[in-house]
C-alpha cells in the first residue's frame, strides 16, 4: 500500500496559489480534566520538547504525569478561560483575521491566512491537508515564536515535515526561524511599556520573562538563551532603562533539571525581601497571552511578590491584537513572502481595497 494519500491528477497550468500560516503553540478545547490529558499527552510526547529516552520517559508520563497533572492544569485554565474560550485560541484566530485585514489594505487579496496550532486543533498537517485540497502550491509557515528554539520553531518544522511525507506532489515552503530583533516587534513591546508607564506610572523594576528551557539546550547549541536575552537588551535601549533598571528572567521550569537561570518566581520573591517595592513584569516571548502570562505571571507570580514584602506588581499584557503589532506582523509576512507576494496579483482600484478590507474587518469582529 501506498503511503501517499491519493490526489488528483496533475493539471498543467494549474495557477500558483500562496497561502500564510500562523503557527502557535497550542491550547486544549476546555479547560477540563479530559481535554488537558489529550493535550499534555501529544505536548510532552514531543521529544525536541522532552529529551528523555523514550522508554523511560514513556513510564513516567502515562505512569505519573497524566494521572496528576490534567486535573491540576485544568484548575489553572479555567482560571483564565473565557466565554470564547481558550485566551491563546482567541487571540491567535484574531490575529489571522486582522493580518487578511492588513494585506487587502495593501492591495493584497490573493494571498490568503490561515491559523494552525502545534498542539490541539487546527493542526499543523489538518490545517496544511485543506490547504493542499483547495490547490495551495507556495506555503509560508509563520511560527508566533519571536526567539528561535528546538523545543518550538524547531518542532514546527518537524510537524510540517511530516505531514509532507504523505504528499507526493509537495509545495513550495518557506519558513521564517524568528524575529527576535525585528525593528517593528520591538518598537510595538516598547509602546506598549510607554503607554502602560502613562497610564500607571512606572515601577522600581521592569523583569522581562521569557519561557524556560532545560540548561542543556544551551550548551548543545540552542540560540534561544542568546535571542532572549538580545530582545531584552533591545528592548531595554528602546525604553532607554540602564542595565539595572530591568532583568532578563525565565519561567515555567518543569521537574528538577537545571533550566536557564534566573528564574522568573524566586527572582521576584528575592527581589520584595530585598526592599524593592513595586516591579513592572512582561512577557516578550509571547505574542498572545496565554496560560503561562495570564494565570502563572499575573496571578502566581504576582501573589509570590506581594507575599515577600512587595506593594505593586504590574503585569503588561502581550501584544496580542494590537494595530502597531499586526503592522508589523505583515511587514513580515510580506518580506517572508518576497517575489511571491508580487506574482500573487493585487486588488484593482481603492473602492475594491476598501470594500475587501471591510469584509474581513467585518468577519473579525
Amino acid at each position: 500500500m501506498s503511503r501517499f494519500i491519493p490526489e488528483p491528477a496533475y493539471t498543467h497550468g494549474q495557477r500558483a496559489l500562496t497561502g500564510v500560516v500562523l503557527v502557535n503553540l497550542g491550547t486544549p478545547e476546555q479547560a477540563d480534566a479530559p481535554s488537558l490529558r489529550r493535550y499534555l499527552k501529544q505536548f510532552l510526547s514531543d521529544d525536541r520538547v522532552v529529551e528523555i529516552p523514550g522508554a523511560i520517559w514513556w513510564l513516567i508520563l502515562n505512569g505519573i504525569i497524566l494521572r496528576v497533572r490534567p486535573r491540576k492544569s485544568a484548575e489553572k485554565y479555567a482560571a483564565v478561560w473565557t466565554d470564547e474560550g481558550s485566551p491563546l485560541r482567541v487571540h491567535a484566530d484574531r490575529q489571522v483575521k486582522l493580518l487578511r485585514g492588513w494585506m487587502v489594505a495593501q492591495g493584497q487579496s490573493q494571498v490568503t491566512v490561515h491559523g494552525a496550532m502545534r498542539y490541539g486543533n487546527p493542526s499543523i498537517g489538518d490545517t496544511l491537508q485543506q490547504m493542499k485540497a483547495e490547490g495551495y502550491t507556495r506555503i509560508l509557515l509563520l511560527p508566533m515564536y519571536p526567539q528561535g528554539a528546538s523545543s518550538t520553531t524547531g518542532s514546527v518544522i518537524d510537524e510540517m515535515a511530516r505531514a509532507l511525507l504523505r504528499w507526493r506532489n509537495v509545495p513550495s515552503l518557506r519558513y521564517l526561524r524568528s524575529f527576535a530583533d525585528d525593528e517593528g516587534y520591538i518598537a510595538a513591546l516598547a509602546a506598549s511599556v510607554r503607554e502602560h508607564w502613562a497610564r500607571n506610572g512606572r515601577a522600581e523594576k521592569m523583569v522581562m520573562s521569557f519561557h524556560g528551557v532545560p540548561h542543556f539546550h544551551l550548551q548543545k547549541g540552542d540560540p534561544y538563551h542568546c535571542e532572549c536575552h538580545k530582545t531584552g537588551r533591545l528592548l531595554g535601549e528602546a525604553l532607554e532603562l540602564s542595565r539595572g533598571q530591568y532583568l532578563v528572567t525565565f519561567q515555567s521550569r518543569f521537574g528538577r533539571a537545571r533550566w536557564l537561570e534566573p528564574y522568573t518566581q524566586p527572582t521576584l520573591e528575592k527581589m520584595a525581601r530585598d526592599g524593592v517595592k513595586s516591579v513592572d513584569v512582561m512577557c516578550p516571548g509571547f505574542v498572545a497571552d496565554c496560560l503561562e502570562t495570564l494565570e502563572e505571571i499575573a496571578m502566581e507570580n504576582r501573589d509570590a511578590f506581594i507575599g515577600c514584602g512587595g506593594t505593586s506588581f504590574n503585569y503588561i499584557p502581550c501584544l496580542n491584537e494590537r494595530a502597531d503589532w499586526i503592522d508589523t506582523l505583515g511587514s513580515l509576512t510580506r518580506r517572508e513572502l518576497g517575489h511571491w507576494w508580487d506574482e500573487a496579483g493585487r486588488v484593482d482600484g481603492d473602492a475594491t481595497v476598501q470594500a475587501a478590507l471591510a469584509r474581513e474587518l467585518g468577519a473579525s469582529r
